[in-house]
C-alpha cells in the first residue's frame, strides 16, 4: 500500500527558550539557511538598535538595515536595498511590523526569512501573511513561511506587558474562529481543513486553560508555541481561516472606523471572540473566555479600550463588510442595529462587571 501524506510548510528551526538570542549565530550558521554567513538583518531604530549591539559580534557577515515603519513602501524599500547585495537569507529582528516588512522583502527578492521576535503581540510571527499599511488602510500579502523562528523569552519579558496580553487575546480568538469555520462548513459547505483547525484550536485551548500568568516562563513558552502553531495552521490551510472569523472582522471594523483610536490587535480580537461566542449561543464558553481574558488584564467590554457601547454596536454591524466572502456567525445571524444592542446588553449581564 502506498503511503499518502502531505508536506506541511513549517520552519526548519523553532527555538523558544530563555537565552535563545545568544545562540542565534549557531542557528544562522546552519548550511540550509546560510552557507556564507552573508545575511541581511532588518531592525527597527528603537529596541532593534539595542539588540544589534548585543548580537552583531556573532554575525560578522551581516549587513544591517533599519526599517522605519510597517508600510508597504517600507517593505518595498527594504527589498530594493537588499536586492543590491548578495545574501543567503534575511533576518527580521523585532516586533510585528519589522517581521512583516522582512517577510514581504524576502518574498520579493526570493530569499528565506528568519524571524526573531522581540514580542508576542500576535500570531503573525510565523504566518504566511505580511500585514502592511497602504494608501487604502491596511492590506494582507501572501508570503512564504519563515525558515526559522527564534524567540528569546528573556527578551520577551523586557517588552511592555501589553504586547504579551495582545498575543493572548489573538491566540484565544482561534477558538471562536474555528467555530466560525465549522459553521461555514455546515451552512455553506465550505471545506474545513481538519489538521489546520485542530492545530489552531488546540493552540487557543492551551493558552485559555493554562494556569500561569504573563510573568511566568512556563506560560510564555506555551503562548509563544501557540502563536507559532497558529501561523503553521494558516500555512496548512492556505489562508487565515483557522485564526480569523467574526473576532477578526470586529477587530478590522475597529481599525477602519476608528483608525486613530483603535486598540492593540489582540485586545480587539479577544473582545470580539468573547462576544462572538455569546452570539453563537455558547454562553458558558463565552463567560469562561471573558474570565480568562480578564485574569490576564485584557478587555472584555468596549469601554475598557475607550469605546462606547454604541460604537461597539456600530463596529459589529460594519464587521462583515471587512471580509467579503467570509462566512461567520455575524453573516449567519445578519443582525440589525437594535438586535445587536439587545444581544450586547445580554452579553454584558452574562459576563458580569
Amino acid at each position: 500500500m502506498p503511503v499518502l501524506t502531505r508536506l506541511i510548510p513549517s520552519p526548519l528551526v523553532v527555538d523558544i527558550r530563555p537565552g535563545a538570542l545568544d545562540d542565534l549565530g549557531y542557528v544562522l550558521a546552519d548550511e540550509r539557511i546560510s552557507q556564507s554567513g552573508k545575511l541581511a538583518v532588518a531592525v527597527s531604530g528603537g529596541s532593534g538598535a539595542k539588540l544589534r549591539e548585543r548580537i552583531a559580534p556573532s554575525l560578522p557577515g551581516a549587513t544591517w538595515f533599519e526599517v522605519g515603519g510597517g508600510t508597504i513602501d517600507d517593505a518595498v524599500r527594504l527589498a530594493s536595498d537588499i536586492k543590491a547585495g548578495h545574501y543567503d537569507a534575511i533576518v527580521g529582528l523585532g516586533g510585528g511590523k519589522i517581521i512583516d516588512c522582512a517577510k514581504f522583502a524576502a518574498a520579493r527578492v526570493g530569499l528565506p526569512l528568519v524571524a526573531v521576535a522581540t514580542n508576542l503581540a500576535h500570531d503573525g510571527l510565523c504566518s504566511p501573511v505580511a500585514t502592511l499599511d497602504n494608501d487604502a488602510g491596511r492590506g494582507s500579502y501572501g508570503v512564504p513561511n519563515p525558515i526559522a523562528v527564534v524567540i528569546d523569552l528573556n527578551v520577551i519579558r523586557e517588552a511592555p506587558v501589553r504586547f504579551v496580553r495582545s498575543g493572548i487575546g489573538d491566540v484565544i480568538s482561534n477558538i471562536s474562529a474555528v467555530a466560525d469555520w465549522e459553521l461555514a462548513n455546515r451552512v455553506k459547505g465550505e471545506k474545513v481543513d481538519g489538521l489546520a483547525a485542530a492545530m489552531a484550536r488546540q493552540a487557543g485551548e492551551a493558552v485559555l486553560r493554562h494556569p500561569g500568568g504573563v510573568g511566568d516562563d512556563a506560560f510564555l513558552q506555551v503562548l509563544a508555541e501557540a502563536l507559532v502553531l497558529t501561523g503553521i495552521a494558516m500555512s496548512v490551510s492556505g489562508d487565515s481561516r483557522p485564526s480569523s472569523g467574526a473576532c477578526h472582522e470586529i477587530n478590522h471594523a475597529f481599525d477602519l472606523l476608528f483608525p486613530k483610536r483603535a486598540a492593540a490587535h489582540g485586545e480587539q480580537c479577544g473582545l470580539g471572540a468573547a462576544f462572538a461566542m455569546y452570539l453563537r449561543g455558547a454562553h458558558e464558553e463565552s463567560a469562561n473566555m471573558a474570565q480568562v481574558l480578564r485574569r490576564h488584564g485584557l478587555p472584555v467590554l468596549p469601554e475598557e479600550i475607550g469605546f462606547t457601547p454604541d460604537e461597539f454596536v456600530r463596529a459589529v454591524e460594519y464587521a462583515p463588510q471587512t471580509r467579503p466572502g467570509r462566512y461567520t456567525i455575524l453573516e449567519h445571524l445578519d443582525l440589525k442595529t437594535d438586535q445587536i444592542k439587545d444581544v450586547y446588553a445580554d452579553y454584558v449581564k452574562a459576563i458580569g462587571s
